[in-house]
């Protein structure tokens, strides 16, 4: 370590260019100095102890942040629809993060709420539970990691995590329900506004006030199965309704069901939730 060049008296006079041997120049600090000092190294760990290396940094400090979550990408990509969303996102001053394909875990949806997105744009299946025909009061949400018995144990002993699979003949993956928004999901979103693409995303209330519950400030999904042209068309409508055009969001809807219309083949229709989110612009919701 090279040391800072100190002053020495010898014989009445100062001795130029000499360094004082055994006493470095810190030593001879004030109390004061040693006290900014100290506050400036804890204040250097503290960042990085909250901040880790590759973690991402809350959404309210700087630019806004979205996320496009695209778990339909390894059977049903459209990079039509990826490219014309983060493009108007852009426009409207978001950094865009995207995930696709094997990216889309369980671990991915457990660390969502600490990344600070002010949007998620979820391209994903979702559903009413069922089993044997016998339909289960929960709405569930896919991801794309292949079901296994072995992992999450804990987690799937309490519900939070379950099997799911589009149909016959699709692989099981593991299933997110709310209870998993609300119990394993890391901290808390930042007034995050949700759109949801997937069916029956609002047919009951309960994910969508998971989501809110965790934090998110307003969430847009269908109330009935969709078909995945329709919701790859009616999307980027809603999301330039609510941006470009500044809308409310009840304006917002009405305008992308007038506009675009319910589902043509499930006549499944766009709601919002909470209901008292109606009356406000998606830049009054994510503050």
């Amino acid at each position: 370590m090279t040391r800072a060049k100190a002053n020495k008296q010898t014989k009445g006079k100062q001795a130029k260019g000499k360094q004082a041997k055994n006493k470095p120049f810190l030593r001879g600090l004030p109390w004061f100095a040693w006290l900014l000092i100290a506050l400036a190294i804890a204040g250097i760990v503290a960042f990085v102890r909250i901040y880790p290396p590759g973690q991402p940094a809350p959404g309210n400090m700087g630019t806004p942040r979205a996320a496009i979550v695209d778990q339909l990408y390894s059977l049903q990509p459209n990079p039509v629809f990826i490219d014309q969303v983060t493009q108007e996102l852009e426009d409207y001053g978001f950094e865009v993060d995207l995930y696709q394909d094997d990216e889309v875990t369980v671990d991915l949806y457990r660390e969502l709420p600490g990344y600070g997105y002010k949007l998620i744009v979820f391209r994903a299946h979702s559903g009413l539970l069922g089993e044997d025909e016998k339909v289960h009061v929960q709405t569930t949400l896919f991801t794309n990691e292949p079901y296994s018995g072995l992992k999450y144990s804990r987690e799937q002993l309490d519900d939070r995590l379950v099997m799911a699979s589009v149909g016959e003949g699709y692989p099981m993956v593991f299933g997110i329900p709310p209870k998993f928004v609300t119990k394993s999901m890391k901290g808390e979103f930042d007034d995050t506004v949700i759109i949801m693409m997937g069916c029956s995303g609002i047919f009951l209330p309960d994910l969508a006030k998971a989501f809110v519950d965790k934090g998110a400030s307003a969430y847009f999904a269908w109330n009935a199965t969709v078909n995945l042209d329709y919701v790859d068309k009616a999307t980027p409508y809603l999301i330039g309704q609510l941006y470009s055009e500044q809308l409310t969001i009840k304006e917002a809807v009405d305008s992308t069901m007038d506009v675009i219309g319910p589902d043509p083949r499930y006549k499944a229709v766009l709601k919002y939730y909470p209901s008292g989110s109606g009356d406000k612009t998606l830049g009054e919701l994510i503050k």
